[in-house]
């Protein structure tokens, strides 16, 4: 397949980056062609290293060089079958309604999610998202999940997409890292985490919540850690079925935060010893270029 140079947006060959902004538009595609986008060549990477394969790529010709040894590796443009697509960066901006981060794009087949058995089989540190709305949020606690040790991160049915373009993004790639998957049905759901072992301890500042430092302090020896939608927090029906009602102390009048910085006190607080140690997910002197992605649209 060779390196296709383009310089009108209305190119056929286009159809899976076109019209992105249109949300309602890019769910449908992404259901019947079971397609999400990687965006960055620090997010490509990942998304590669971790396993997903590529339908095609889409950047500035700049990026061809820099990406060649992805494209070798997945046999993409004139190493394979893969399409290459070039084009300038005002002609990308049209195509995908966006400034493109980085000046990179993928469009990757969708892979099927494990149940939620495989995903807590070794863990003994998850992370249950309930509802959140907001693809930034979601994409934040993944990262933090990743930097923090979280063995897996579970989604309710009512929860953005993790595979979403922000979301990834946002995520730093950490989305393909971190083992995750969706919960059919919730809190319904919750019974077969606790039949596996894990205390269920909601952040909340309902009655009855105990701090996080007394939570720390009992140790258990698997646990699941739910954070509810933006504004409103955990549904009531989630709140019946936790086993701690956890709250974060908080000074000067401050009555809760963002839930991705919840999110990432909590994981920090719960962590063990193992989990702290640094590892091969990422360092940030090896991301410096893209440090700040939740800042920028």
């Amino acid at each position: 397949m060779p390196i296709l140079h383009l310089d009108s947006p209305e190119a056929v060959e286009l159809t899976d980056y076109t019209r992105m902004t249109d949300v309602a538009l890019r769910r449908t595609l992404e259901v019947e062609r079971g397609l999400f986008m990687a965006e960055s060549s620090t997010v490509i990477r990942r998304a590669v290293a971790a396993g997903h394969r590529p339908r095609s790529f889409l950047m500035a010709p700049r990026w061809l060089a820099d990406l060649d040894d992805v494209l070798q590796q997945v046999g993409a443009g004139e190493h394979g079958d893969i399409p290459v697509y070039l084009a300038e960066e005002d002609v990308l901006r049209t195509i995908t309604g966006f400034h493109l981060h980085r000046g990179a794009l993928a469009a990757m087949h969708r892979p099927q999610l494990p149940p939620v058995a495989d995903v807590l089989r070794s863990a003994r540190r998850i992370a249950i998202l309930e509802g959140l709305v907001d693809h930034t949020n979601v994409g934040a606690c993944f990262r933090s999940a990743a930097a923090m040790g979280v063995d897996a991160v579970l989604v309710t049915p009512t929860c953005a997409d993790p595979l979403y373009r922000r979301s990834v993004r946002v995520s730093m790639g950490t989305v393909f890292q971190v083992p995750w998957t969706r919960i059919e049905s919730w809190p319904a759901g919750a019974g077969e985490i606790k039949d596996a072992g894990f205390v269920l301890a909601g952040l909340t500042l309902g009655e009855g919540a105990i701090t996080l430092d007394q939570l720390v302090a009992e140790a258990p020896e698997r646990l699941a850690l739910v954070l509810g939608t933006e504004g409103h927090g955990l549904a009531r029906q989630t709140d019946r079925v936790l086993d701690r009602r956890v709250t974060i102390p908080m000074a000067h009048g401050v009555d809760s935060l963002n839930v991705a910085a919840a999110s990432a006190v909590a994981f920090y607080a719960t962590r063990s010893e193992s989990s702290a140690a640094p590892s091969a997910r990422g360092s940030r002197a090896r991301h410096q270029p893209e440090t700040d992605p939740v800042s920028r649209e």
